[in-house]
């Protein structure tokens, strides 16, 4: 009968541990869910700041291109707006190149050849002042 009691005290000790353990889970998940709402509120009162802000910003850019509108252009801001539309159509003309490159460039070409690859035998290098010339007299070397 001793035996009965030692195992249901056994129990009770391992059963007391876990309750406490889940009271603490608890209260830490419930200081971790308060603290992700104090981000989550900042958060949002940066994003109300952020959108406030691009509001003016878009502001000031309709105010500016009235100005712009009502001024006109003069002959300093035709040449650079001609200069920029060069300039495009040149990267017009670079990136269609880089297109065809790419094209050319493609995976299957750089597939292993089913044929073995012949070797080229190169010549050997001329001498560029060869010894057996004749001596011309007139040159100093």
């Amino acid at each position: 009968m001793v035996k009965k009691e030692e195992k249901i005290e056994k129990r009770e000790k391992v059963i007391t541990p876990s309750v406490h353990g889940e009271v603490r889970v608890e209260k830490v998940l419930v200081e971790n869910f308060v603290s992700l709402q104090h981000i989550m509120t900042n958060l949002a009162v940066k994003f109300d700041n952020l959108s406030n802000q691009i509001s003016k910003l878009l502001e000031l850019f309709e105010i500016s291109a009235k100005t712009l509108a009502e001024r006109g252009i003069d002959e300093k801001e035709k040449k650079v707006v001609e200069k920029l539309d060069s300039l495009l159509e040149q990267n017009k003309v670079i990136a269609k190149g880089l297109a065809l490159l790419h094209e050319r460039n493609t995976p299957e070409q750089y597939t292993i050849p089913s044929q073995p690859v012949q070797r080229v035998q190169y010549m050997q290098p001329m001498q560029r002042f060869p010894s057996n010339l004749p001596k011309n007299p007139k040159l100093k070397r």
